[in-house]
């Protein structure tokens, strides 16, 4: 991996200001642990029979960024990007995606998650979660995709560790 060049949240910013900084440091981190590599790296399991890879992460953020922002806060039915039953698992198997599509995909979600977010007027904001068919608010759903990267930045440096034996942040 490269230098380490994310920026990290601050250390007295407001409540959105933290959030904000926290879920860009995360996604920072997925696109680090993934710097260097090539599509066949990337598309690298872990261990049979799993379809995790560094790619499939990738394109599973893409759909929780969809799920959590677009589809709660614009368009309660637009599918998913891989998957037209919601089957958030089917991003998982990148085995025919590449760089270039799985990183398209997953910055133009990240874009729109941020654009949703910069538009409201505040973390009260409230939308509907399709699959719960709740209210849910703003704050709850950063909340959520922060714990999400998170989570998934674990696996990503468990399977960074199997290409090339390095353990990242």
């Amino acid at each position: 991996m490269t230098d380490d060049n994310r920026v990290g949240p601050p250390l007295t910013g407001s409540e959105r200001e933290t959030l904000r900084a926290f879920l860009d440091y995360h996604r920072a981190t997925l696109a680090m642990k993934c710097e260097g590599l090539d599509d066949d790296q990337l598309r690298q399991r872990s261990m049979d029979p799993s379809t995790l890879s560094l790619l499939g992460l990738v394109r599973h953020m893409a759909e929780v960024e969809r799920t959590w922002f677009r589809r709660v806060f614009e368009d309660n039915d637009i599918p998913l990007v891989w998957s037209d039953r919601i089957d958030f698992q089917a991003a998982y198997d990148a085995s025919a995606s590449t760089r270039a599509e799985a990183f398209g995909a997953w910055q133009a979600e990240v874009e729109h998650s941020r654009r949703i977010e910069r538009e409201a007027a505040s973390l009260d904001v409230i939308g509907v979660q399709p699959r719960w068919e709740q209210e849910v608010s703003l704050r709850m759903v950063m909340v959520h995709v922060l714990l999400e990267y998170g989570r998934h930045n674990g696996h990503a440096d468990f399977l960074r560790e199997g290409v090339d034996g390095t353990v990242g942040a």
